[in-house]
């Protein structure tokens, strides 16, 4: 029997794809503001990184205005915006590539700079994060202390989402993924440090999970199941989140998802739990994937610093069906051939992951780049 590696073709879902290897969702911060539009400059970074039957998870952007938690990230909520992402997901069907739109809601790590009233972010409840953010105007500052939602705002919430769904069906996206991990808003719901309330969204497990449950079904209803994943970090640290005993709480999550048919579930390793300020490699703590594996009956995307030998070994075991990478897909925009020839590579330069220009965005070469330049 063929072992399964990086290159063995998959389908996921309707989507028939050639390798493995996917494009992790990576915060860039090179929209354009105002408006947070995706540009030229974005859609050529994509292309760069697209290849035929490859996928891309393109980089979380706000579903509402109240979402926004950092400067210069992209929105699918309005007609330019929209008009923006069909600059990229053109770009990237140009190269034969796919790309699913991760839907993101900051909540309780938002700013009042962000919100359109200039009031308070939300949240489940009023539980400020022991963490600093970034204002518009690129300052550091505490984390402010959050509005809690009143049970009657949670529909709209929800309808937020589906509009975000929406327009990322109209901007030509394969699929989106539902951003609920690393401490921003759906986490915050399913989180017992971070939900304090007492209605039918907090409390028990079950209506813990119910906010994330309920926009699970109405994005599957607008794309169908088959073309929408979600992300979870079971055990993850990142911007002052964790569950004290995350396993009974992602338990009863992942099952309840499974039965959705999702196109995937997209794991981050708790050894990679951060906020990507930094590089981190936290020892001793389980694997999400191999915990949540006997649970999840569809396609596993696993996440959190790997290289093409734990990636493939993870692979080879069954324990993921694909392997999500991210800081090493910012440097080397031919990552898969790079892989398949085991050749080297080029190291990233963290200094320039949020910073607004071309500079440690599109100008890291390729291999085909750097045989010509030798040449």
């Amino acid at each position: 029997m063929k072992t399964t590696n990086l290159f063995t073709p998959i389908s996921i879902g309707e989507l028939h794809l050639s390798n493995r290897v996917v494009m992790a969702p990576l915060t860039r911060m090179r929209a354009t503001v105002p408006g947070n539009t995706p540009n030229e400059m974005m859609a050529q970074y994509y292309a760069q990184r697209a290849t035929r039957g490859g996928l891309i998870i393109a980089e979380a952007s706000q579903v509402s205005e109240d979402g926004q938690g950092a400067p210069c990230t992209p929105g699918i909520y309005s007609t330019a915006q929209i008009a923006g992402w069909k600059l990229v997901t053109e770009a990237v069907h140009a190269k034969g590539g796919k790309i699913f739109l991760q839907l993101w809601h900051m909540g309780r790590l938002s700013h009042p700079s962000y919100q359109p009233d200039g009031g308070l972010p939300i949240a489940p409840s009023a539980v400020p994060a022991n963490v600093e953010v970034t204002t518009a105007d690129f300052k550091r500052v505490p984390c402010p202390t959050p509005r809690a939602l009143n049970t009657e705002e949670i529909p709209g919430l929800v309808d937020r989402y589906a509009h975000a769904a929406r327009c990322a069906k109209e901007a030509g996206f394969d699929g989106v993924e539902i951003h609920s991990a690393n401490g921003y808003l759906l986490e915050q719901f399913l989180q017992s440090r971070t939900n304090l309330r007492t209605d039918v969204y907090g409390g028990s497990i079950e209506n813990r999970c119910r906010l994330v449950l309920e926009i699970t079904q109405a994005i599957t209803a607008i794309w169908g199941s088959d073309r929408v994943g979600i992300r979870l970090s079971p055990y993850g640290i990142a911007n002052d989140s964790g569950e004290d005993e995350p396993l009974p709480l992602y338990s009863h999550l992942i099952s309840e998802l499974d039965k959705f048919n999702l196109a995937y579930l997209h794991l981050i390793e708790p050894r990679a739990s951060g906020t990507g300020q930094r590089d981190v490699d936290h020892k001793n703590v389980p694997s999400a994937a191999q915990l949540f594996r006997p649970m999840w009956h569809g396609h596993l995307i696993a996440a959190g610093n790997f290289n093409k030998e734990s990636a493939e070994i993870m692979l080879a075991n069954g324990t993921a069906d694909a392997i999500a990478f991210g800081r090493f897909f910012i440097s080397n925009p031919d990552l898969p051939e790079r892989l398949r020839l085991d050749a080297p590579l080029t190291p990233y330069n963290r200094a320039t992951f949020y910073s607004r220009g071309p500079e440690g965005y599109v100008d890291y070469p390729t291999l085909a780049d750097a045989a010509t330049d030798f040449i």
